[in-house]
């Protein structure tokens, strides 16, 4: 029977157990384990896998997942390595890309449901006979949506203290789309309110943890860490500059000529490739997933069918509009170079913080850039990129 496409599948256990076509991103979980710091960040364009491989994180080291799902799977090839980190770990896992709102009371609820959520799947994880009563006491704010401001600043901290009490064992942080509140905030004009809740519960959890094994988290922007991971040591970035995990989000060549195969569409690799091979991560090629599966999909339906821009509607557009408004002729110019295929040189601040992407056109140059509007082609002899449009 032939897999399903994996058009807006997130949950590794699905992708697997029911039938969906995935390439294998597993080696991910090796890279990992042998760069990691105790904080590990991950920036790329939305609709790169980000969100999946959180997932595939988390069933790969919790305590209690099925195992079986990574058979046959690249990771599953070194024994030793399963042996040692496979379902080893009390994990906690929180996405934040739903907590966008027009104002700050609704996101910081929106917060509050998205933690005790979690909570209460941890809650539901763990024998209560074998709870003692001042875990209990904790834990019950917490599954609660109405919980304090105080709570929900310390609460990734309090439910690592538990675990690692309750399975004696060090705990994994997943932190997924932790910059979206940030995005909206700034969007909304609440910026400075959301930038202390979040650096609260990011310090409480990622800084002073003694029950921390490691943390990852994923986000569009690499936020300046002295604006929200103020005094993290041993705190590693991979960005789309960087050589590390280059593969691993997005797909790459013979990943795309795999798929098409699959899929019995193989004529369509050279306009395939010709759309959507568009990015450059470290020193890997890499095509946008969202794209390619879309695109797969409509071959499926018509081997004639045009390829299309998936990607671009995917969220808003925000950034995009405030760039364009204060545009000058200069930056005006610019961008008709960019859509006429030509490349532009510019000095890219791969750390920002928000209140300063309005400094400067410049700044916004390097919003475009890392958030996947606009793509590198190399650099010049001076280390400034030559950007293009993907």
């Amino acid at each position: 029977m032939q897999k399903k496409l994996p058009i807006g599948i997130e949950n590794f256990e699905d992708m697997i157990k029911e039938n969906y076509y995935y390439v294998d991103k597993t080696g991910l979980i090796k890279q990992l384990l042998n760069e990691h710091g105790l904080v590990n960040l991950f920036t790329r364009p939305r609709r790169f896998g980000k969100s999946l491989n959180m997932s595939m994180l988390k069933y790969f080291f919790e305590i209690g997942n099925d195992q079986a799902i990574f058979e046959g799977l690249e990771i599953s090839k070194d024994k030793e390595l399963c042996d040692q980190y496979q379902e080893k770990f009390p994990v906690i896992s929180v996405s934040l890309k739903g907590a966008k709102a027009g104002n700050y009371e609704d996101a910081k609820k929106l917060m509050k449901y998205i933690v005790a959520a979690e909570s209460r799947r941890l809650y539901d994880r763990m024998s209560e006979d074998k709870l003692n009563e001042k875990q209990k006491e904790q834990m019950n704010p917490l599954m609660s949506d109405n919980m304090k401001d105080t709570e929900l600043m310390t609460a990734l901290w309090i439910l690592s203290s538990i675990l690692k009490e309750y399975y004696g064992k060090k705990v994994i942080i997943l932190i997924d789309e932790y910059d979206v509140p940030l995005d909206k905030a700034f969007e909304n004009n609440y910026y400075n309110e959301m930038i202390i809740l979040l650096r609260n519960m990011l310090e409480q959890s990622l800084k002073t943890n003694d029950n921390l094994y490691m943390a990852v988290l994923t986000g569009c922007l690499r936020i300046a860490r002295d604006s929200i991971f103020t005094g993290l040591n041993n705190f590693n970035i991979f960005s789309i500059t960087d050589q590390y995990f280059d593969e691993y989000f997005g797909f790459t060549d013979k990943e795309v000529k795999e798929i098409l195969q699959y899929y019995k569409v193989p004529e369509a690799f050279e306009q395939t490739k010709k759309w959507y091979d568009g990015y450059r991560f470290g020193n890997t090629d890499i095509y946008c997933p969202w794209d390619v599966i879309n695109h797969v999909d409509c071959l499926c339906g018509n081997p004639d069918a045009e390829p299309l821009s998936y990607w671009i509607n995917t969220s808003g557009n925000e950034l995009v509009r405030r760039f364009i408004d204060r545009a000058d002729k200069t930056t005006r110019d610019e961008i008709e170079r960019l859509i006429a295929g030509e490349s532009i040189e510019k000095t890219v601040r791969m750390e920002l913080t928000y209140d300063e992407i309005d400094n400067s056109l410049d700044n916004l140059w390097s919003v475009l850039f890392t958030t996947g509007y606009l793509t590198q082609s190399g650099k010049t002899e001076r280390g400034v990129y030559r950007l293009t449009i993907p």
